[in-house]
C-alpha cells in the first residue's frame, strides 16, 4: 500500500491529499514538527506541523511574487530583511537582484534551514551567500529591538497559527515600519481570501492603521490552500503599479518561469468579493 498524505482544512471541511514516495525526514524541533516528502507528481516537499509550505512542483510561483514585486517597485533596494523563509527560496529570488547589498534572514527555527539546506538544496544553497546574514531567533522580538533599516521587509510566515501567530499583530507591523526607511516597502504572504477572508480582513485593517498605502494582489499556487493565494503590499511612499520600474526588469532579463511585467500590473486587478473584502475592513 502506497503511503498517503492528507491535509486537512477544518475551515471548510476540506483535505489536500496525495501519495508519498519516501519519507527523507521528519523531526520535532522545540517549535514544530518538520517533514520533508519525495512524491513522484510534486517533487520534495516540506511540511510543518502537518501543512505544506512547499513543493518542488510549484514553490516558484510564490517566492517570485513575494520577492520581485517590491523589488522591481522600490528603486534601489539595498537592504532586505526577510522574516521566517527559512527554506531559502525567498533569498534565491532576491539576490537575483544586483542592487542587493545585504539580506538579513530571521528564521524561528533552525532546523528547517538545516532540513531544506540537505534535502533542496536547489532552493536553499543561496542561504550560505556572502551577502545573507541569519539569525535564529524570534522574529516579533527581533523587530523590536533592531536599529537597522531596511528598504524592504518580506515576512515569508506559516499560517497565524503556533510560532507564526505574533507576526500578524498591529504591534508587528508597527515595528517593521520602524525598521523601514522612508520610503520603504513591506509585503507579507496573506493567505486564501477565498478560504480564510475574515483572516484577511484583519491583515487589511491592521496594515491600514500602520501604513499609508497597502494594497493586495494574487497568484495561483495549486498545493496551497484553495489554490488561490494572495499577498499584501504595504508603502510608506511608492504605489505598486505606478510606480513598477519596468524599464530596469526589462534590462535585468532575469529567467523566470511565473513573474513577467505584465503580470505585474494585472495581479493587483483583485476579484469583486476580493477587492470588497478588503475595502470593507
Amino acid at each position: 500500500m502506497p503511503i498517503r498524505f492528507r491535509e486537512d482544512y477544518p475551515e471548510v471541511m476540506a483535505f489536500l491529499g496525495f501519495e508519498v514516495r519516501k519519507m527523507l525526514f521528519s523531526r520535532k524541533s522545540p517549535f514544530q514538527k518538520i517533514d520533508v516528502l519525495e512524491t513522484d507528481t510534486f517533487g520534495r516537499v516540506l511540511l510543518i506541523d502537518n501543512l505544506v509550505m512547499f513543493t518542488e512542483k510549484d514553490e516558484f510561483v510564490y517566492h517570485e511574487m513575494i520577492a520581485h514585486v517590491p523589488l522591481f517597485v522600490h528603486p534601489d533596494p539595498q537592504n532586505i530583511l526577510i522574516i521566517g523563509g527559512g527554506d531559502g527560496g525567498t533569498i534565491r529570488e532576491c539576490l537575483k537582484h544586483p542592487e542587493v547589498q545585504k539580506i538579513d534572514l530571521v528564521e524561528i527555527d533552525q532546523l528547517v534551514t538545516q532540513a531544506c539546506l540537505k534535502y533542496t538544496p536547489y532552493l536553499s544553497e543561496k542561504i550560505l551567500n556572502e551577502r545573507v546574514n541569519c539569525y535564529f531567533e524570534d522574529a516579533v522580538e527581533f523587530v523590536k529591538k533592531s536599529n537597522y533599516r531596511y528598504q524592504i521587509i518580506i515576512i515569508d510566515s506559516t499560517d497565524p497559527i503556533n510560532v507564526g501567530e505574533g507576526l500578524f499583530t498591529v504591534e508587528f507591523y508597527q515595528n517593521c515600519n520602524k525598521l523601514l526607511t522612508p520610503d520603504g516597502i513591506l509585503v507579507a504572504q496573506s493567505e486564501s481570501p477565498i478560504w480564510f477572508p475574515k483572516l484577511i480582513k484583519g491583515i487589511a485593517k491592521k496594515l491600514n492603521s500602520v501604513f499609508p498605502k497597502v494594497h493586495f494582489y494574487q497568484a495561483n499556487i495549486p498545493t496551497y490552500p484553495s489554490g488561490f493565494w494572495s499577498f499584501a503590499f504595504a508603502s510608506k511612499k511608492y504605489h505598486p503599479v505606478t510606480d513598477f520600474r519596468k524599464k530596469r526588469y526589462r534590462e535585468l532579463n532575469l529567467k523566470l518561469k511565473y513573474y513577467n511585467d505584465r503580470l505585474h500590473s494585472a495581479t493587483f486587478n483583485l476579484p469583486t468579493f476580493f477587492d470588497e473584502l478588503i475595502n470593507n475592513a
